[in-house]
């Protein structure tokens, strides 16, 4: 068979394969694949002169040796798209991974597409309640926004994802995608369970890179699935929730192939091209008149330091910033939410109402009253206070523990019962609980209950 470029390998370093073309060069980004049975598949990064290229493997390279014939069509990496991909399981290529045939005459579409023209951009101020008490009242999501869940290692980040599939698959009338970048199969294998025992895998499509695939495969997932989600928001005008989990395994994937490409690293040895490539994902990202992508990012934060280069460059793209503190999982507040490192630009009067916009902003400044405290508590004890710092502290305490919350995902662990609170519900909570409307309830009484209703 006739290919339009045909060459042979130069040298084979690890997951990046050098390319010799007699003729023309494929285009940047074209895939290639090696001739013969163990057929590996490469994507065209780099060309290093007139008769040569520089490839990243999409697949592990082991058999491949100098010499062997390599061929393109000159074509990107395609993926299915359509609503016969619902409740199914696909890899970066868009194959099946969870054992069923894909139909013969799905649609194909490139992985790599340009955003949306900022002229048919949509900008909502429409909240996307998730029944979870803390985030509803202090940092609200924005629907076709996207939100960051940041934390460090078994701070529950994937626990909250689960949850919020669980609370707002259930009640969202549109399509949910979940991608997972270098997630462990264990992961991936409870959640594709789960999904299916809540009844809310029929709407979902599951896209995995997981963490034993070769860099080149876990960076190029995220494409596969926004092109997935684009399908749906653009060709069947239905709103979309985009699940990451995890943005940084993709920063990660990034960072090995650029020290493989022979890149010099910036600073803390990422990639000098962190801040395009993460842009290149995170602005196609978007709502047009037609529907909206709602996105819910992991983004795992090495060593807790949230000034580490892929959490600020992360950052810069939300709408919605969730901080999940160490310190509050250690003291059994759950979620680990911390309330004042979090942030959200919908929170303001114009969005959310003032009566909601004035408790979040008391609930946060008593919060931060009680921080400043208590070092004084530690040192001289809570008697030493004045009556009103005694108030506050008090105030502080009970909000803390009405807003941990038992969650449904992990019933089988802790015995106790989900609940999903209604935002009307959450601020007359807090707001009862500022006004010091329980003199006689115990700070316990507070603790992984729903609503306020709960307490007594």
């Amino acid at each position: 068979m006739e290919h339009k470029f045909s060459g042979e390998v130069l040298s084979v370093r690890g997951s990046v394969v050098d390319v010799r073309f007699t003729e023309e060069l494929p285009p940047l980004l074209s895939v290639m694949y090696s001739a013969g049975e163990k057929s590996v598949t490469l994507e065209v990064s780099d060309h290093l002169d007139v008769d040569s290229v520089r490839a990243i493997a999409m697949t592990p390279t082991g058999g491949l040796a100098r010499g062997d014939a390599v061929y393109s069509d000159g074509n990107t990496v395609m993926t299915p798209v359509g609503e016969e991909l619902l409740g199914r399981v696909l890899n970066v290529f868009g194959d099946p991974v969870d054992g069923k045939d894909l139909p013969a005459d799905i649609e194909f579409r490139s992985i790599h597409n340009q955003p949306i023209d900022l002229a048919e951009r949509v900008v909502s101020e429409e909240i996307f309640t998730t029944g979870i008490k803390v985030i509803d009242l202090l940092m609200p999501l924005e629907k076709g926004g996207k939100a960051g869940l940041f934390g460090g290692a078994g701070v529950g980040k994937t626990v909250l994802i689960t949850e919020l599939i669980n609370n707002m698959v259930g009640a969202h009338s549109g399509i949910s995608i979940f991608c997972g970048i270098g997630e462990r199969c264990r992961e991936g294998e409870e959640l594709y369970r789960e999904m299916g025992d809540t009844g809310v895998l029929d709407n979902t499509v599951m896209v995995f890179g997981q963490m034993n695939e070769p860099p080149g495969a876990r960076f190029r997932t995220g494409h596969t699935a926004l092109t997935i989600a684009e399908y749906f928001r653009d060709d069947k005008s239905k709103d979309v929730l985009l699940l990451i989990d995890n943005i940084f395994r993709f920063i990660q994937a990034g960072m090995e192939l650029s020290g493989l490409l022979g890149r010099l690293p910036s600073r803390m040895g990422y990639q000098p091209t962190l801040g395009s490539d993460l842009a290149e994902l995170e602005e196609r990202i978007s709502s047009s008149h037609s529907g909206a992508i709602t996105s819910i990012q992991a983004v795992y934060v090495p060593a807790d330091d949230l000034t580490d280069p892929a959490a600020t460059h992360t950052f810069s793209h939300l709408s919605s910033s969730i901080v999940l503190s160490r310190k509050r999982a250690g003291e059994g507040f759950y979620p680990a939410v911390d309330p004042l490192e979090s942030r959200s630009m919908m929170l303001s009067p114009a969005i959310v109402g003032q009566r909601h916009y004035d408790v979040a902003q008391e609930v946060r400044r008593t919060l931060a009253q009680y921080e400043d405290l208590k070092d004084i508590i530690a040192m001289l004890g809570l008697e030493e206070l004045s009556r009103e710092d005694r108030r506050i502290v008090s105030r502080a305490r009970r909000l803390e523990r009405f807003m941990t919350q038992p969650f449904n995902t992990t019933e089988h662990f802790t015995g106790m019962e989900g609940r999903i609170v209604s935002l009307e519900d959450t601020v007359l909570g807090c707001e009862r609980i500022l006004n010091d409307e329980f003199p006689d309830a115990s700070e316990r009484d507070f603790y992984m209950i729903g609503s306020i209703e709960g307490v007594g």
